[in-house]
């Protein structure tokens, strides 16, 4: 695994001006060298204030957003209309704004039964890459206080899978269904960023990085790139236990 690197700035805002900085460079060196970009997004409320800065006047004019092409590191399983959608979220907060071209998204299909939104969500992406490896240049990530990302999630049965790119997993403690990519399909990305801030994420933060190796517990473990990059873009608050 390359080596990670963890960026501790005193403010959320701190952390997401940063992060925003670095993502307008790595936009641009991927359609230097592919011609696009793909980048997979994550849900959650972390991530909201990064897409409205993107979207901003001083970001927007920066970027050749005609050539990002934009999934999903997974969904609830709700009705796309409902606010709890992931997709919703950023197409009010980022792909409206930019006018985004709708042939450039890659939404879950939530109207399907779980297992079949995974299965028709891995059909998409095998479609995009066509002959090319499944390999996202740019792949975001949060961090719930119980150390679960995307929706990998303690003692959950997407946790073993190593051969689907997407799956759906019932989780009991939410009592709901969630669709997402796979800890196999994520790894193989080119450049992972955490996004995570807030004191509530100090515990899981402190074992996500140097706890003991127990995934099972801490499914955020799981995300270790061997070829990628891995950055973690974090305030002070939820880095306090990692000085």
């Amino acid at each position: 695994m390359n080596q990670m690197e963890i960026h501790k700035y005193s403010s959320p805002e701190q952390s997401i001006d940063a992060l925003a900085e670095l993502l307008i460079e790595k936009f641009a060196a991927a359609i230097r060298e592919e011609e696009e970009c793909t980048v997979v997004l994550s849900g959650g409320n972390s991530p909201r204030k990064l897409y409205e800065k993107l979207a901003s006047a001083n970001f927007a004019g920066r970027v050749e957003w005609s050539k990002l092409y934009f999934f999903f590191g997974d969904e609830r399983y709700v009705p796309d209309d409902s606010d709890e959608y992931n997709g919703k979220m950023a197409k009010e907060c980022l792909f409206d704004p930019l006018g985004i071209d709708p042939s450039q998204v890659y939404y879950y299909n939530t109207g399907l039964p779980p297992e079949e939104c995974a299965r028709d969500y891995a059909r998409k992406i095998k479609a995009h890459f066509g002959n090319r490896p499944i390999r996202f240049n740019i792949m975001l990530l949060g961090l719930g206080d119980d150390a679960h990302t995307a929706s990998l999630f303690p003692h959950t049965s997407i946790l073993k899978e190593e051969k689907a790119l997407v799956s759906a997993v019932k989780v009991d403690k939410l009592n709901s269904w969630r669709i997402s990519l796979t800890a196999p399909l994520i790894n193989e990305a080119e450049w992972i960023a955490f996004l995570v801030f807030g004191e509530s994420k100090k515990n899981a933060m402190e074992e996500v990085i140097r706890g003991e190796k127990n995934p099972e517990e801490f499914p955020a473990q799981l995300i270790a790139p061997e070829e990628g990059e891995l950055h973690w873009f974090i305030d002070e608050a939820a880095g306090a236990k990692l000085n």
